[in-house]
């Protein structure tokens, strides 16, 4: 059975996620599909990159990934089918890929759309189904699609460096309100070369270990951690973070607009190496 993985941005409060998984499952009903959320932030790159590539590193290769997050941030005439390390990526072309990958695809081809066609979710996941099964009747990707396409690009959020700090963005906010910031445990250790240091955010709070699990401090007490995905978090034992210290995940329409806010939020957290 094909495995394919869904994400999108569209919620749960109507029909549509039902439908398009109908709109697959009628294209061949042996998808095994599974949903990684449909709970994305509107126009949020850094978060819709940062779930969707934590989540496809841990499927085996072969699958497949439909990722239907800002479909329509522009007027599309095309879809994008990638292959990658082994993975089958079906998105818009809206920059969202080269995030999700953090380079440029191995392989990526355009998928045209019908103009006759009213350009919607469920057409586009028709296209997209009908690509997959092609890959799976045994073509190329380079059968599916037009392979001169120049895609959007957009690089994904990286951290800020100095030569005694590095500076990142927020990029999600998990279910318990813990925070999850753009710097890796890489980054972390490379740009720290065995100093002492403190994470500082909201001005005045610090937290200067590292810990290994949310048990390590008392219930109540923050503190910082590397989450499975390698990522560094903040959070609270049995608390929310993000709504006690303010927290807010990076958004390019928050920054714009900050100044029009009586309430602050911190998107940034800074680690200071002494």
């Amino acid at each position: 059975m094909p495995l394919l993985t869904l994400t999108s941005d569209i919620g749960h409060q109507d029909f549509l996620v039902g439908a398009v998984k109908g709109q697959l499952l009628q294209a061949n009903e042996s998808f095994n599909i599974v949903d990684v959320t449909h709970h994305l932030s509107p126009f949020n790159y850094p978060q819709a990159a940062y779930v969707c590539r934590n989540a496809i590193k841990n499927f085996s290769s072969g699958t497949f990934h439909l990722v239907l997050v800002n479909l329509f941030d522009e007027r599309p005439e095309h879809m994008l089918l990638a292959e990658h390390n082994g993975h089958f990526i079906g998105c818009a072309d809206n920059g969202l890929l080269t995030m999700i990958l953090e380079e440029v695809p191995q392989k990526v081809v355009a998928l045209t759309l019908d103009k006759t066609q009213q350009k919607n979710t469920l057409y586009c996941t028709s296209i997209f189904a009908k690509a997959f099964n092609q890959l799976l009747d045994g073509k190329s990707i380079e059968d599916t699609g037009d392979n001169t396409v120049s895609i959007q690009v957009k690089n994904p959020l990286k951290p800020m460096l100095g030569n005694n700090w590095i500076e990142g963005q927020i990029i999600f906010i998990d279910n318990f309100e813990n925070v999850i910031v753009n710097i890796t445990k890489e980054d972390f250790e490379e740009q720290r070369k065995g100093r002492s240091f403190k994470i500082v955010f909201k001005r005045d709070e610090v937290i200067d270990r590292v810990s290994e699990t949310y048990a390590d401090v008392n219930e109540g007490e923050k503190l910082a951690l590397f989450n499975s995905a390698g990522y560094l978090e903040i959070a609270i034992n049995k608390g929310n973070a993000a709504g006690l210290f303010g927290l807010q995940g990076y958004s390019e329409k928050q920054q714009q607009h900050q100044y029009m806010s009586n309430r602050i939020f911190y998107q940034t957290v800074k680690v200071y190496f002494e």
